[in-house]
C-alpha cells in the first residue's frame, strides 16, 4: 500500500522548493512579474562517496566518516517484505519487523535491551515494509562499540518473545478496528485494490483472521529464511574510525554463514486497467474524498525523469495546474494533489485527488478529469517546463543536505534494490536534459483518462448529480469481517 501514499512528502518538498526558488533570485534585480525572475546557476553538488566493502559471506557494508556531530548512525536493510507474505497470514512481515527488536535476543530480553539503550541515550528500531526490512541504530560515538554488538544480536539472534509477539499482534489488531476512521486512508486503500487488484500483495490488508493464524514459529521461520548476510546491506555513518568500524562489522557478522541463494517471485498485480466508479457511502462525514488512478511506472523506466517534470507541472507546487485551477480558481477543495506514480521494484500508482464538499462531488471529479486530459490537449508550455525543472533542481539540495542521509537513505536502498550506485548522482543532469517534447510525450503516454478508476468516499446521496454519469458504479463495503466477537465490525 505504500505506493498509493507518497504524495504528502512530495508536496512538502515542493513547498520547500518554492521558497528555494524565491530565495534564489538576485537581490539587486527588481521585477514586477514572476516570469521576469532570473536564477543564478546552481552550484555543483558532490555527494559523499562512502567506502564500500563486501564480506566473504555476501554482506555489503558502506562506511562514511562525518564528524559534524559526535554520534554514529547505522542502518541495516534486508531484502524481505510483505510483498512475499502467505495470503492466509497477511501481517506476518509487519509482526516480524515489530518484534525483531522488542522481542529480545538470545543474550538479552527485550526489556533488558530497553534498559541498556535508555542508559546510553541510544536507539535501535526495526520494521518491515513492502520490499525491505530495516533496523536503525543511533548512539553517541563512545557507545558505538557496545551498542553495535546489541544491534548485531538483534539482527542475527532474535528470539521473538511470545509475550512481546502478542503485544505486537494486539496493536495490529487494533489498527484493523480503526481502518475506516480516516476517509483519505480509505481512498488510498481502495485505490490500491482497484488498480493492483484486491488479491495483489500491493493492495492486501491484514485481517482479524490472518493475524489470528500467525504463530511465533512463523516469525522464527521468516527470519531464518530472509535474514541472511547475502541479502543484507549495512551502512555506518558518523564520527567513526572506518578501519575500526569495519573490523567491528567483521567481528559481529563475518562468521555468519552465507545462506542458500533464491529468487523472490514477482508479486502478482493487475496489468490491465479496470476503470469504473467505486463508492464507499460514508454518511458520518460532510465531505467527499475523491481519488482517480491507474497503474504507473517503475523508477528505472527511461521516461522517469521527464515524468518528474510533468508531475511538477501537474501537482507539484502551489503554482501547479491542479492547485491553481482546482483549488484556487474553482475553489473545489483545500486538499488537491496528483502525480504519475512510480515505485522501485514494481509500477507505482498514478493518481489525482481532492477532498471537496459532498454537494460538489461530481464537480470535483469533472475538475480532476479536466486537468488530466488537459496535460495532453493543452500540453505544457516552454515556460511551465522551465519553471518545473528549476523547482526540481532547486529542491535537489534538500535531498543532499546531510552526508549521512545520502548514504543511509539513498545509496544503501539503491544497493539492496539493485539500482546503480550513481542513480542519484545522475538525477540532476537527467532533469536538466528533459525537453518540452519529452514532457509532452510522457504526459500523453502515462496519463490515460480512459483507464482511471474513480474512488469516492463520503455521503453518496449528497452528490449534485449521479456518479453513474462517470461509469459503472461498484459499492465499496466498509464492514470489517471477523471482529473479536466473530461478527462484522460496524463502519
Amino acid at each position: 500500500m505504500t505506493a498509493v501514499r507518497q504524495l504528502a512528502p512530495r508536496f512538502a518538498l515542493a513547498i520547500l522548493a518554492t521558497f528555494a526558488i524565491q530565495g534564489a533570485a538576485p537581490a539587486t534585480a527588481q521585477v514586477t512579474k514572476a516570469e521576469e525572475l532570473r536564477y543564478p546557476p546552481l552550484r555543483d553538488i558532490q555527494p559523499p562517496k562512502p567506502e564500500r566493502v563486501v564480506l566473504d559471506n555476501g554482506l555489503t557494508v558502506f562506511l562514511l566518516v562525518d564528524r559534524e556531530l559526535p554520534t554514529v548512525e547505522a542502518t541495516a536493510l534486508v531484502r524481505t517484505g510483505s510483498n512475499w507474505e502467505p495470503v492466509d497470514k497477511v501481517g506476518l512481515a509487519e509482526l516480524v519487523g515489530a518484534t525483531l527488536r522488542t522481542g529480545g535476543t538470545q543474550s538479552m530480553s527485550g526489556d533488558e535491551v530497553d534498559d541498556f539503550l535508555e542508559s546510553r541515550a541510544a536507539t535501535i528500531e526495526s520494521r518491515i515494509g513492502g520490499d525491505l526490512g530495516s533496523a536503525n541504530l543511533s548512539c553517541l560515538k563512545e557507545d558505538f562499540a557496545d551498542v553495535f554488538r546489541v544491534f548485531a544480536d538483534v539482527l542475527r539472534r532474535p528470539v521473538f518473545d511470545n509475550a512481546k509477539f502478542e503485544v505486537a499482534r494486539n496493536r495490529a489488531t487494533a489498527d484493523i478496528a480503526r481502518r475506516n476512521d480516516d476517509p483519505q486512508e480509505i481512498t488510498a486503500r481502495e485505490l490500491g485494490a482497484a488498480v493492483y487488484g484486491a488479491d495483489s500483495p500491493f493492495a492486501r490488508d491484514k485481517s482479524y483472521s490472518s493475524l489470528a493464524a500467525i504463530r511465533r514459529a512463523d516469525l522464527i521461520a521468516w527470519h531464518q529464511k530472509y535474514f541472511q548476510p547475502q541479502r543484507m546491506a549495512i551502512g555506518i555513518a558518523g564520527d567513526i574510525d572506518p578501519v575500526a568500524a569495519l573490523e567491528r562489522v567483521r567481528q559481529a557478522f563475518g562468521d555468519w554463514p552465507r545462506g542458500a541463494d533464491f529468487s523472490d517471485p514477482e508479486p502478482n498485480y493487475r496489468k490491465e486497467p479496470k476503470p469504473g466508479v467505486y463508492v464507499a457511502d460514508k454518511s458520518d462525514v460532510p465531505q467527499s474524498s475523491i481519488v482517480l488512478g491507474h497503474l504507473g511506472l517503475r523508477k528505472d523506466d527511461t521516461d522517469f525523469f521527464a515524468v518528474e517534470v510533468a508531475n511538477q507541472i501537474l501537482g507539484g507546487s502551489f503554482a501547479s495546474r491542479l492547485f491553481s485551477n482546482v483549488r484556487t480558481k474553482k475553489a473545489l477543495g483545500y486538499i488537491v494533489y496528483g502525480a504519475i506514480g512510480s515505485d522501485w521494484l514494481h509500477p507505482g500508482v498514478t493518481q489525482v485527488g481532492l477532498t471537496t464538499r459532498a454537494e460538489t462531488t461530481a464537480a470535483g471529479i469533472d475538475a480532476l478529469l479536466e486537468e488530466v486530459r488537459g496535460m495532453v490537449s493543452n500540453p505544457p508550455s516552454e515556460a511551465e517546463v522551465a519553471e518545473a525543472k528549476q523547482a526540481i533542481l532547486q529542491s535537489f539540495v534538500f535531498l543532499q543536505e546531510s552526508p549521512r542521509r545520502i548514504v543511509l537513505r539513498q545509496q544503501l536502498p539503491l544497493a539492496i534494490r539493485g539500482y546503480p550506485a550513481d542513480w542519484f548522482d545522475r538525477y540532476r543532469a537527467a532533469i536538466e536534459a528533459v525537453t518540452v517534447e519529452d514532457v509532452r510525450r510522457v504526459a500523453a503516454r502515462h496519463l490515460r483518462p480512459n483507464d482511471l478508476a474513480i474512488i469516492v468516499v463520503g455521503p453518496a446521496a449528497a452528490s449534485e448529480r449521479p456518479l453513474s454519469t462517470f461509469g459503472t458504479v461498484t459499492p465499496i463495503d466498509l464492514t470489517i469481517p471477523g471482529g473479536p466477537s466473530g461478527k462484522k465490525a460496524r463502519q
